[in-house]
């Protein structure tokens, strides 16, 4: 499997990559929501911008965009929205949405971007060929807040990422058991075992699913998602608590 690296982060080797989401709605809040979580040393920082209130004026957006790019200084900076149907805080037409990550990548501003799976292929393809042009890494995400899809099922959707171009796949589920956790820590151990070709991360949520972003490492996962202030999925711990486990289970395994 190949690394990738993102400014002074090599993002497949080593201890897993602990990302933490920045989740205020206000650009005051934001900006001292990001003092705070710089100072807990995250290896890359997430703007989930569907909890930002402003998210349907672009010039605002950049406009803060640009203002965190100043602060985090050489942190990566992956930028994010969660569409409604997966999670995310609000809705947005999907012209809007497709302008939006036009228009964020062309900037330059961010490292990494979200792209959704369930698009259209045309959009997806479009998205991916202009984050490449602009030298800016595509996680491609599926999420699932109701159940998890069979082992197979996971493996298609992460495989069908890297065959549309995504630099770093990525499935997060929400468990009804325990089983269901060990169907996607079997899925993350096959998929880097027989499938993978670059990075990619696994997630099962909630309190259930928390072991996931404990060891998810162990089995193929390449980064995990802690909270800083505020969290944006169910189950994150907070980053200190991450670390703790992380380099305790990494320095025995």
């Amino acid at each position: 499997m190949k690394t990738i690296r993102v400014r002074d982060i090599t993002i497949g080797e080593g201890l897993p990559k602990i990302i933490v989401p920045l989740v205020s709605s206000l650009e005051q809040e934001l900006l001292s929501e990001i003092k705070k979580v710089l100072a807990m040393n995250p290896d890359i920082i997430e703007w989930r911008v569907d909890s930002y209130k402003l998210v349907e004026n672009l010039n605002s957006v950049l406009k803060t965009l640009k203002k965190l790019r100043g602060l985090i200084k050489n942190v990566p900076l992956l930028f994010t929205f969660r569409t409604f149907q997966e999670g995310g805080k609000q809705s947005l037409s999907m012209e809007n949405y497709e302008h939006l990550l036009e228009k964020v990548i062309q900037s330059k501003l961010v490292d990494l971007i979200d792209v959704q799976l369930f698009l259209e292929e045309r959009l997806l393809k479009k998205l991916v060929s202009l984050a490449n042009e602009n030298e800016v890494l595509v996680v491609m995400s599926n999420h699932d807040f109701e159940k998890t899809p069979e082992k197979d099922e996971i493996i298609f959707r992460l495989r069908k990422m890297q065959e549309l171009g995504a630099d770093i796949p990525k499935i997060a589920v929400m468990p009804n058991g325990n089983e269901d956790v060990l169907t996607i820590l079997d899925a993350t151990n096959t998929m880097k075992e027989k499938f993978s070709d670059r990075p990619f991360i696994t997630v099962s949520m909630g309190r259930v699913g928390l072991i996931s972003r404990l060891t998810g490492h162990v089995f193929g996962s390449a980064a995990t998602f802690a909270s800083g202030v505020n969290d944006s999925a169910p189950g994150q711990i907070t980053i200190t608590e991450l670390k703790n486990v992380l380099e305790t289970i990494y320095k025995y395994s």
